[in-house]
């Protein structure tokens, strides 16, 4: 902007691209002759004119350092700041909390893996005018290593079997190598170690170890048994054989409930038609009168008013049965009849036989 006699140059958000000289120039118009009058231009300049540099924020440190050495990272700045500024820090843009710092220092020490990342820093109160971030890189041997078996789970006489040895480090790991414990010299190399066919003398404890520039580590010991085959197929057959026992014992209890509980219908089945049939009357007929049908017992016919007969009725019978037979009736059912020829004893009667017919059907 220009006033009467001055103009002047305002620089808003003043950025390192803004250095540079920088000068005035300024044109005037000249009247010429009294007549004939002309108008000429001329332009006067500052030169030389002032040398304007922009310098902002920068962090430096060294950017790549092994783990476990002191790193110290500066935040420097050519201009004249105001006595005493503090700084802040940023790792990859977020602000670190409680870091070690002194001035326009920030202290890491010792290094660590963890600490590797993108620093910028600025001055407090001005976060929005940070330095350009640095990356620090830190090397670091091998961590964390450990073994991984493929196939998981048991180990069968004759498969084949591989061991993986993982393991965090920068820079990479080049060199792996595999020992079994009690084995002086080593398995193999390389970061899988295969082994066909396995057998059980391969059972035991294996380790690997890895190794960088930086240095190195060994794993913890991973076991390794291995089954004999014939011992896994007896163990089949043993768990086969225990699921059919079990099954048959499982039947064998359903069955026997099932019995039982049948056995219990057919008990109150029977106790109900016991009571029924319990109820009916049973008769005992004693008559002196002859029987003359065909079917029935011959004795002497001298002795037959001494003989007498007797209906008895079973009870499993739904009908009663009584003395006086009918012979010209036939039955509807079956019936089981016993006759008993009883002698009474006389003073001029003759010992008499006692005979007995049983299971006449009528």
């Amino acid at each position: 902007s220009c006033g009467v006699n001055d103009c002047t140059l305002r620089i808003t958000d003043l950025r390192e691209s803004d250095s540079a000289e920088y000068w005035f120039t300024f044109r005037t118009q000249i009247i010429q002759g009294h007549v004939f009058q002309s108008v000429r231009s001329e332009s006067y300049s500052g030169s030389p004119g002032v040398r304007l540099s922009v310098t902002g924020l920068e962090a430096k440190f060294q950017t790549i350092v092994t783990e476990g050495q002191p790193v110290t990272l500066t935040c420097s700045t050519t201009c004249t700041l105001t006595a005493n500024p503090t700084y802040i820090w940023k790792k990859n843009r977020q602000r670190l909390t409680n870091p070690k710092t002194k001035s326009n220092y920030l202290y890491l020490d010792p290094v660590s893996s963890e600490d590797t990342g993108r620093y910028s820093c600025a001055v407090n109160g001005h976060e929005n005018l940070p330095s350009a971030e640095e990356t620090l890189t830190v090397r670091y041997g091998p961590k964390r290593v450990s073994v991984s078996v493929s196939p998981s789970g048991k180990i069968v006489e004759g498969i084949s079997v591989t061991l993986t040895c993982s393991s965090d480090a920068y820079p990479t790991v080049d060199k792996y190598t595999w020992y079994k414990k009690n084995v002086t010299s080593p398995k193999a190399s390389g970061q899988s170690y295969s082994i066909t066919n396995i057998s059980s003398e391969d059972s035991g404890e294996y380790y690997c170890e890895a190794e960088n520039t930086i240095g190195a580590q060994i794993s913890t010991p991973q076991l390794i048994i291995v089954a004999e085959k014939q011992a896994s197929v007896k163990n089949a057959s043993i768990g086969i054989i225990v699921v059919v026992l079990v099954l048959i014992l499982c039947l064998s209890v359903l069955m026997w409930f099932r019995k039982k509980a049948s056995k219990s219908t057919s008990d109150t089945r029977d106790t109900v038609d016991n009571g029924q049939q319990d109820s009916s009357p049973v008769y005992d007929n004693i008559s002196g009168m002859a029987i003359t049908h065909t079917a029935a017992p011959t004795v002497d016919t001298d002795n037959q008013d001494n003989v007498q007969y007797a209906s008895i009725q079973h009870r499993n019978q739904e009908v009663p049965e009584y003395s006086t037979a009918q012979p010209s009736q036939p039955q509807k059912q079956e019936e089981d009849v016993q006759y008993a020829a009883v002698k009474f004893n006389h003073t001029s009667a003759v010992d008499m036989p006692v005979e007995t017919t049983g299971n006449t059907k009528f």
